[in-house]
């Protein structure tokens, strides 16, 4: 005879937050969370290049509020975003006592946010975090959402947990520190945000690419706000990636793999482009899209200052690719477009089954176009 005991865990969660968005929001957070706290501590995690320009700068408005906190960094770049980094940051919070009742801050680009919403998510089982990011492809994706991992060797965000932060800030005038090239390879995020979603936004990118490329105040908060309107929306409707959700990795499962076999020496938005435009010509081939469109993205990529190609070799690629999360049973998946503004679904469905020699066949295709 066996006896059954059932362990009732049926509950509404509610990890709703607010995305708080504005010019010279980024010195005002402390007083914020004064009012509406998180956490009882607060350990700002940064990489070493942001902990002079924005860190310490953070960590003083802390100490003018008279709330407790600490400044905790670890080297820039995207070879950081790995677990022997975050063991490093669980010691160091460690260190300065940092509990469960407090929170973390992840203050930075992509790869901060990653690593300390992972950190957050695994910290003595799990605590609260605040993302501040400071780069254009932080604003406008990596920041909502949830989505924390780090890299392994054999592939991009292979560790990882969803877990969704308290609160968001974006102030877009920390893009003014950025470096050209990192701002630039944001917006391939943006322009992936119309074509999958907001077939106005894509147009708004055509008519003031100038603009845009200028941060120019009025544009920059406008391409912030809506794509963080869309991804707010998204996740809303799919929020563990179940199906819609996917369509944001629109231009990813060749990104990641073009970042692993360039030893991740691309920046992401870069691999993004690459990617959009290769992903783009898959449904092109498969008779799904529009080759007119196809080539319209492409030539809003290449005038936002964004790369449409970039040297590897086909079998390294396809290789790479199995490696992408989004594989199924031995298969590869992608999302692909119908039209802009719009992805194509097979009953429902947005990850659509490519066979290898298909891809292979298309990649030399497109090689072979230049």
């Amino acid at each position: 005879m066996v006896e059954v005991l059932r362990l009732n865990l049926s509950r509404v969660v509610d990890e709703s937050y607010n995305i708080l968005i504005g010019f010279g929001l980024f010195d005002s957070i402390p007083a914020d969370l004064k009012a509406n706290p998180v956490g009882e501590k607060y350990a700002i995690i940064t990489d070493s290049v942001l902990k002079d320009i924005y860190g310490r700068r953070l960590l003083e408005k802390f100490s003018e509020e008279n709330i407790d906190a600490c400044l905790i960094d670890f080297p820039a770049g995207e070879e950081s975003k790995n677990i022997s980094t975050v063991t490093y940051l669980v010691r160091r919070l460690l260190e300065h006592r940092v509990d469960r009742k407090s929170a973390i801050i992840t203050l930075g680009g992509g790869v901060v946010g990653d690593v300390g919403g992972f950190t957050a998510s695994i910290y003595m089982r799990g605590i609260p975090y605040i993302q501040v990011p400071t780069t254009l492809l932080a604003q406008v994706d990596s920041s909502i959402g949830g989505k924390t991992a780090v890299d392994m060797e054999e592939g991009k965000n292979l560790i990882g947990s969803f877990h969704q932060p308290k609160r968001v800030y974006i102030d877009p005038s920390l893009l003014k520190t950025l470096p050209r090239r990192e701002y630039l390879s944001g917006l391939a995020e943006v322009v992936k945000y119309g074509v999958i979603r907001d077939r106005d936004l894509f147009e708004y990118l055509e008519r003031n690419v100038e603009k845009i490329k200028n941060l120019d105040e009025e544009a920059l908060l406008h391409i912030i706000r809506k794509s963080c309107m869309i991804k707010k929306e998204i996740v809303e409707e799919d929020p563990l990636e179940e199906n819609k959700r996917s369509i944001l990795n629109y231009g990813h499962t060749p990104a990641h793999a073009i970042e692993r076999l360039s030893c991740y020496k691309c920046l992401h938005g870069e691999a993004v482009s690459v990617g959009m435009r290769i992903s783009g010509w898959i449904a092109v081939k498969k008779g799904f899209w529009r080759i007119d469109e196809w080539e319209r993205q492409n030539k809003l990529l290449r005038s936002l200052g964004l790369p449409l190609k970039m040297d590897f070799n086909v079998d390294d690629l396809i290789e790479a690719l199995y490696y992408d999360k989004k594989v199924e049973g031995g298969t590869l998946m992608f999302v692909l477009p119908k039209r802009i503004g719009e992805m194509f679904s097979i009953n429902g469905r947005y990850k659509i089954p490519i066979r290898e020699d298909e891809v292979r066949s298309f990649l030399l295709e497109l090689n072979g176009n230049n």
